[in-house]
């Protein structure tokens, strides 16, 4: 028997709290999920996608990832070397591409998650199509790693998820 790492307890507590709002509570759908393991540069990567069970139009992805590097310090109890992976959300919208987007989005993100917020915000169209949607991906880093200390915060965090949701779809309709 194999002692797990920090990645595989975090991914199962993240799943667990995740499935819970699918399954249970009933405010988001699963909509996708991948799991990773790089061979070539062993790292990890879990991927989970929702949106809202009303039908929303705005997908979060929640992308958990451990390097190497942070697989050796663990396993090799490095000193002074944090147990941590890294977490990231994307929001993934559709847009008309009108002015003033990147705003909206920005001042909806501080107002649910605070400051300092490290967000960073793409937009994109495919060049010569008749559609007038823009991809728009906002992505948020927390500039530092989660451990299992941090295992107790994930309800707060999918909470914040939810009304980050809510919230986009009601601004961008």
């Amino acid at each position: 028997m194999f002692h797990p790492t920090v990645f595989e307890n975090v991914k199962v507590a993240l799943e667990n709290e995740l499935y819970d709002l699918d399954n249970l509570d009933r405010k988001i759908d699963v909509t996708g999920r991948r799991d990773l393991l790089d061979m070539a540069v062993l790292s990890r990567e879990l991927s989970l996608s929702c949106r809202l069970a009303d039908g929303g139009t705005t997908t979060a992805e929640l992308l958990l990832s451990s390097s190497l590097k942070e697989l050796s310090d663990e396993i090799l109890e490095i000193p002074g070397a944090a147990s941590t992976c890294r977490l990231t959300l994307r929001f993934h919208l559709e847009t008309d591409g009108t002015a003033g987007t990147c705003e909206t989005v920005e001042r909806c993100f501080k107002g649910i998650w605070g400051n300092p917020l490290t967000l960073v915000q793409t937009i994109s169209t495919v060049y010569g199509s008749q559609e007038s949607n823009v991809r728009h991906l906002a992505e948020l880093d927390f500039g530092r790693g989660i451990g299992e200390e941090q295992m107790e915060d994930l309800p707060e965090l999918l909470d914040h998820i939810v009304l980050t949701l809510r919230e986009l779809d009601r601004l961008l309709k």
